[in-house]
């Protein structure tokens, strides 16, 4: 049974894990296809990381880059599902900014969205990257949306290190 205390402990640690970003790699993107499926419910915010993933794409040398868009988060699990299993795309990243409200409704699409872009993922072989950012505060939403902690750059680098990874490992077992 956890306590209140080792329930507040957990969130802070959540919390201080989730600035510690990965070191930095270089990636030569040129031969990936990567697609963008951003949630278009609270799109400023949403835009500013999906602008931020493509900018990061763009700067490692990716040319094929596709944008599509859903009208919330709750959709991005079968948006990217259909992505993937396209066979277009070396890679798909999920953007969207959910916002805690009055009722734990934030918690259900994070929670939900992550299963089913994880097994999406397994599915179809193709990496989806869960860009689904779950927040308690606007304010918190904001520094991950912006240059601040910079979430999409976050996403894009994700995708072009398990694009490589696909293509290495792929690659090996094919042969």
């Amino acid at each position: 049974m956890k306590t209140v205390a080792s329930h507040v402990f957990h969130r802070l640690d959540a919390v201080l894990m989730s600035l510690d970003s990965p070191s930095q790699k270089t990636f030569d993107g040129s031969a990936f296809r990567i697609a963008l499926v951003a949630a278009r419910f609270n799109e400023r915010l949403v835009d500013s990381m999906l602008a931020h993933a493509r900018s990061t794409l763009e700067a490692a040398g990716v040319a094929h880059i596709a944008i599509e868009r859903t009208p919330g988060s709750n959709e991005l699990p079968y948006a990217s599902a259909m992505l993937a299993q396209s066979g277009d795309f070396d890679a798909v990243i999920a953007i969207g900014m959910v916002v805690a409200g009055a009722t734990n409704h934030h918690n259900v699409i994070g929670d939900s969205s992550a299963v089913a872009i994880h097994q999406a993922a397994i599915d179809s072989g193709t990496p989806i990257i869960n860009g689904i950012t779950v927040v308690e505060t606007q304010e918190q939403a904001e520094q991950r949306a912006g240059s601040e902690i910079n979430r999409g750059r976050e996403f894009a680098l994700a995708a072009l290190e398990m694009a490589t990874f696909n293509q290495t490992w792929k690659t090996k077992i094919q042969k």
